[in-house]
């Protein structure tokens, strides 16, 4: 399967966490989304406690710090100070200062589905770099992010298609 890479972060222990997560989405029409982390990551303990979580869309550059969160435990790796973190005003999730695009999501729900946890979280906040953004709108080929289908990271390329268009002008020329 192909799945967006993002780094999930969460205050543990008074200090920044960050976890490298595939399973991440759009959960309905609402700002929110979804991510689903082991019961036992590190990362997830933060979440729990805060009810608070990041989530942090790495682009290319950052590949080999993205896969090293990835692969060691916040529980025995100091991942603190591997990014610039910042925070919202309330300062209730780390975000990644080095990442194109940054959400800040409140947990609205927690559901357990075979040793994960999956959260649901309402975006409450959104930050992008303005080097990602063409007339003010988030620009995908210049946030430029990564995917991951083992065993590989990827990055996007270009834009082959447009959304709701390409499909309704194929119709018109079905005469449907």
């Amino acid at each position: 399967m192909l799945f967006p890479t993002i780094l999930v972060g969460a205050d543990v222990n008074g200090r920044p966490n960050y976890c490298t997560v595939g399973a991440c989405g759009v959960v309905n029409l609402e700002p929110m989304l979804y991510v689903s982390l082991k019961e036992t990551h590190y990362t997830t303990t933060g979440i729990k406690a805060s009810g608070f979580f990041s989530v942090n869309l790495p682009s290319p550059d950052l590949a080999e710090k993205t896969d090293f969160c990835g692969v060691v435990s916040g529980k025995t790796t100091d991942k603190s100070e591997l990014f610039i973190p910042f925070y919202d005003e309330a300062g209730r999730a780390p975000m990644i200062q080095e990442c194109p695009i940054n959400m800040l999501c409140k947990v609205t729900q927690t559901i357990l589905l075979s040793g994960f946890a999956m959260f649901l979280g309402e975006i409450v906040a959104v930050y992008a770099d303005e080097k990602g953004l063409t007339d003010g709108q988030i620009d995908p080929v210049k946030i430029n992010p990564m995917v991951m289908m083992y065993p590989s990271y990827f990055e996007l390329g270009k834009v082959v298609g447009t959304v709701f268009k390409d499909g309704n002008d194929y119709k018109k020329s079905l005469g449907i």
